[in-house]
């Protein structure tokens, strides 16, 4: 039977304007995952804005039959006795996880319920982190540790200050309000990447339905503040830097909705972009979402279904992975679409999968590049 557990604090949630979160909410409830006979249980009462829990059972053979080797060069990174593992369940739409190591935590976003999900990897803890979110999205951590959000519905990227005090660092470019901030990547030299589609103001699942201002495009946030628009790009998405930082990694759409994953030339002393290669082309079948590259310079994506007639969940969805040149060598098969994920664990050996409903994590010979 499942057991309740104690109630967690909550964060005070961003408020719609610049400055500080509002005052404290009332607690809210916190799920953990016990083994229970053998089986994954469920304790704590979750929140009413929570959705359907998936039935997800692993495999108990090694090596794992959801760990495709595609091509020999991807056995080295498969584990042979590691398994995919459902973490958590019961969300509407995860996105943009983020780890903290110092705290052995993950964040994510669940989208349509307006929150950030703490899963602690010590104790097997989840609860809320955020609530409300403003509908955030991509997350990251600058360079100082703190927390980084895309939000849809206020349409600005944050920073959480030490003090849990939120700071806008961009809601406008030349007086215009931004579309909906999607995924964000922060380089060495401290500036702040992130593209700006208009998933979130499109309608009123994932934020509010509003009318764009501005072109879909990527912009970087210097360290002194100041916000450069260094692309326009038909709906730009995930975004990833080479292990050397002297490319960057771009999702991207054509005309015929095919998506497509750019690598362009960094310049400018790491302030703007040159020249692109297509690397991957996804076609209108494929979905590429959100993604991280590994020590090696491989891009583990988020893939599955785009919703065509001819687009097949079951055989896309999960996480493929590709070599620098684009080949496709591993892919992680999961009951459903992959939309972020990102390395983490002490050793930055473990995928951490946002994928619909649930959280997955999977154990690999290889780690994040940041």
């Amino acid at each position: 039977m499942p057991l309740p557990l104690p109630p967690a604090a909550a964060l005070p949630p961003d408020d719609a304007g610049a400055g500080a979160g509002a005052g404290p909410r009332a607690p809210l409830p916190r799920r953990r995952l016990l083994r229970a006979g053998g089986a994954l249980a469920l304790a704590g009462a979750a929140p009413a804005a929570f959705a359907q829990a998936l039935d997800f059972r692993p495999s108990p053979r090694y090596p794992d039959p959801a760990v495709k080797v595609l091509d020999p060069s991807f056995a080295r990174y498969r584990l042979f006795s590691a398994s995919v593992e459902q973490l958590a369940t019961g969300f509407r739409w995860a996105e943009g996880p983020v780890w903290f190591g110092d705290g052995r935590y993950l964040l994510f976003s669940d989208i349509p319920n307006n929150q950030i999900v703490r899963y602690d990897e010590a104790t097997g803890a989840v609860g809320v982190f955020r609530h409300p979110s403003n509908h955030s999205n991509g997350l990251a951590r600058d360079r100082q540790g703190r927390l980084l959000a895309c939000e849809h519905l206020t349409r600005r990227v944050t920073r959480t200050e030490y003090d849990g005090s939120i700071t806008v660092l961009a809601d406008r470019f030349e007086g215009k309000r931004l579309n909906s901030p999607n995924d964000i990547v922060c380089r060495s030299d401290g500036s702040i990447w992130f593209t700006d589609p208009p998933f979130g103001i499109g309608g009123h699942y994932e934020g509010e339905k509003q009318a764009s201002e501005l072109p879909h495009a990527v912009y970087r946030i210097d360290p002194s503040g100041r916000l450069d628009r260094v692309l326009e790009l038909p709906f730009p998405n995930g975004l990833a830097f080479t292990p050397d930082e002297q490319q960057l990694y771009l999702i991207g759409r054509t005309p015929q909705n095919s998506r497509i994953l750019w690598r362009y030339e960094v310049t400018q002393g790491g302030r703007g972009l040159g020249s692109r290669t297509q690397v991957v082309e996804g076609g209108t079948t494929g979905a590429l979402d959100g993604f991280r590259v590994d020590e090696d310079g491989n891009l583990w994506a988020g893939w599955g279904s785009t919703g065509a007639p001819d687009s097949n969940a079951e055989e896309l969805d999960g996480v493929m992975v590709f070599n620098p040149a684009g080949k496709p060598i591993g892919h992680i098969r999961l009951p459903e679409r992959c939309a972020n994920l990102c390395f983490g664990g002490p050793k930055r050996n473990r995928l951490f999968m946002a994928s619909s409903h649930s959280l997955y994590a999977l154990y690999v010979e290889t780690r994040g590049a940041v």
